[in-house]
């Protein structure tokens, strides 16, 4: 469960996120979608605890990413959209390390890479350098980082970036098994992976929050297209 409550950001005389609310519930994956500089990122990172606010409150499963932001961190998974990777390490290395990061016990370890392996798909490159592998298998390596330690809300920060149609087809049909288990956030600007994979959709321009429905809800009556259009284009006249 994530809570955005009046949320907002500022770099001098820049606001980058502005009175930003919304909510992503359990079970449920939540498409975050914006054009390019239009706040998504800088919101992942104030709710992932790598940024400080300058107002506002962020939840994650009932703690306050601010004031105990340790509880929040064993809580998340977050893919940013580049992999943190250190080219040098071989892949089960490197997931060892991270799940030491994460307070796993030498005991949870194992069953915890193997775990992730399997569901990554990277059966085929475990004993293969990272700076070595391909786009779509470090990708892979960076949502199995995401998910060593089964948290309970997973943020996705364009996650399909570089990868093929096959590697994209199979990417989403695992966001949304994911989300059958966890609250998931897959920040894109591509709408056809919201309409294949989520259930909500969050709409961000100009740092400011211009849509928050239930995808259903929003494309009874419309292409999804013409929603995002529509909101952009008023997002602008409204800043303006």
């Amino acid at each position: 469960m994530i809570e955005v409550r009046n949320l907002s950001k500022r770099y001098g005389d820049l606001s980058a996120v502005q009175d930003v609310s919304f909510t992503a519930r359990p079970g449920e994956v939540l498409g975050f979608l914006g054009p390019n500089g239009a706040g998504k990122t800088t919101t992942i990172r104030i709710i992932t605890g790598f940024l400080p606010a300058t107002s506002g409150t962020v939840k994650v499963c009932g703690y306050d990413v601010f004031e105990q932001s340790a509880e929040v961190r064993r809580r998340i998974g977050y893919l940013p959209e580049n992999p943190p990777l250190y080219n040098e390490m071989t892949v089960i290395p490197y997931l060892r390390f991270v799940a030491k990061l994460r307070g796993l016990s030498r005991g949870e370890m194992d069953a915890a890479i193997d775990r992730v392996v399997q569901a990554c798909g990277l059966g085929t490159v475990t004993s293969r350098l990272l700076g070595h592998l391909s786009k779509g298998f470090r990708q892979r390596v960076g949502l199995a980082q995401a998910l060593i330690h089964e948290p309970e809300v997973l943020i996705l920060d364009e996650p399909t970036n570089g990868l093929d149609p096959g590697q994209i087809r199979e990417m989403l049909a695992f966001i949304r098994s994911l989300g059958t288990q966890r609250t998931v956030v897959l920040s894109t600007h591509i709408l056809s992976q919201v309409l294949s994979a989520c259930q909500k959709v969050v709409i961000i321009n100009e740092g400011r929050v211009v849509v928050e429905e239930l995808l259903e809800r929003l494309t009874q009556d419309r292409s999804l297209e013409d929603v995002y259009t529509q909101a952009i284009s008023q997002g602008a006249e409204a800043a303006a």
